[in-house]
């Protein structure tokens, strides 16, 4: 059997070193031919020595020397860095599917030129949906290129709707952990530290994932995507908060019928379900006991958590709106991290970036670089004017 070739973008963060797992368990049927990361070259090195891919690309030039010196045992493996050099490596002959898990906007042109060399995408990079999901959609139809989900929402909602040809979606059950601060009131959200934020409950994710779960902006940009994956409306998309992450999300049908996936909290099983769809292949790992735990549903705070009512905003509002977000969330993500604005600042930041951002109803790509720029530069002078009062901008 020829071995499927896997490249992956973003193989030093949480959803590539477990891609590389799948991909280790069933070295019979997968191949990595190329590995992406940013800035960590040091893993990256190490994961090439491991897996040895036709080629490894570092998005930051400024470590290519570094990364070449590590590879210097390596000389079959070529060495590229540059945004460039990961727009090219996906058009790759040999590709069979990229995988891109590279975190935020920087994940959007090399989606884009993946889909026109007809790569099949695994999913996992949400903001690419979330900035331009209509033109992701057209391509992908335009090239019969498919999407498969990565997330475990979105892949338990598409595994939910296997089977089901045309029936109509009713709705679509999205749930939720809630993050560490489900419990808390607006009064200690006011106090938390990102080392709070940080302590997710359920999930290993990265830095930047696991603060945009602790606000819930990223079960928002889930929103935004499961409209673009699955072609419903907003006012079809109910969030469910979820503790114990069992239930990874379902489908209610238009005869009352609701299917869902279930199963461990393990990124590792939406990741080989996109890879080998439509089977299914064994994964070694801890099952599902359901006497273990009770499962609770409760509805989100959207007072709390604004991000999430943020996210909706943006939906209803369509045009470049989901953009503006994106490119704000990021500047305050980093601003967080890097205690220049608090906890609560970052949905006031986000919410006036919003009102003062260059609104279109109907973007093109070069639109979308003009109001990611736009919108990082916004939101960054407002992180600056606003970093002293907790509230300078809540309306």
């Amino acid at each position: 059997m020829k071995k499927r070739q896997i490249a992956i973008l973003g193989s030093t963060g949480s959803i590539g070193t477990q891609a590389l797992q799948v991909i280790e368990e069933h070295a019979d049927r997968y191949e990595v031919y190329c590995l992406t990361a940013n800035n960590r070259i040091e893993l990256l090195a190490e994961q090439a020595h491991k897996f040895h891919p036709a080629a490894v690309v570092v998005a930051n030039e400024a470590r290519y020397d570094d990364l070449r010196r590590l590879m210097d045992d390596l000389p079959d493996v070529k060495v590229y860095a540059g945004a460039r050099a990961l727009d090219d490596i996906v058009q790759a002959e040999p590709i069979d599917m990229v995988l891109t898990a590279m975190v935020g906007f920087a994940g959007l042109s090399p989606t884009i030129h993946a889909i026109k060399a007809r790569k099949a995408i695994a999913l996992a990079n949400k903001e690419t949906l979330v900035v331009a999901g209509e033109l992701i959609c057209q391509l992908a139809n335009q090239y019969h290129v498919p999407i498969l989900p990565v997330d475990s929402e979105h892949s338990a909602i598409f595994q939910s709707l296997a089977g089901e040809g045309d029936n109509p979606i009713e709705k679509i059950l999205l749930t939720a952990s809630g993050g560490p601060f489900r419990q808390f009131t607006m009064e200690q959200l006011q106090h938390v530290t990102k080392a709070d934020a940080l302590r997710h409950p359920t999930w290993d994710m990265g830095a930047k994932i696991t603060i945009d779960s602790a606000t819930m902006m990223n079960k928002g940009f889930e929103v935004i995507e499961a409209k673009w994956l699955f072609g419903v409306n907003a006012s079809q998309i109910q969030v469910l908060v979820h503790p114990q992450s069992i239930v990874h999300s379902a489908v209610q049908f238009c005869d009352g019928a609701v299917k869902a996936q279930l199963g461990v909290p393990d990124m590792r099983l939406p990741i080989q379900y996109a890879f080998s769809y439509p089977n299914r292949l064994p994964l070694s790992g801890s099952r599902l006991d359901f006497f273990a735990q009770k499962l609770e549903f409760f509805e989100p705070d959207l007072q709390k958590f604004r991000c999430l009512a943020l996210a909706f905003e943006a939906i209803l509002k369509g045009g470049n709106m989901p953009c503006i977000v994106n490119a704000a969330n990021e500047i305050v993500n980093r601003g967080f991290l890097d205690d220049r604005c608090s906890f609560l600042q970052m949905s006031d930041i986000i919410a006036e970036t919003m009102q003062r951002c260059t609104y279109s109803a109907t973007p093109d790509y070069d639109t979308y670089i003009q109001t990611d720029a736009e919108a990082r530069h916004i939101a960054t002078e407002l992180m600056v004017k606003g970093k002293d009062y907790s509230f300078k901008f809540r309306k």
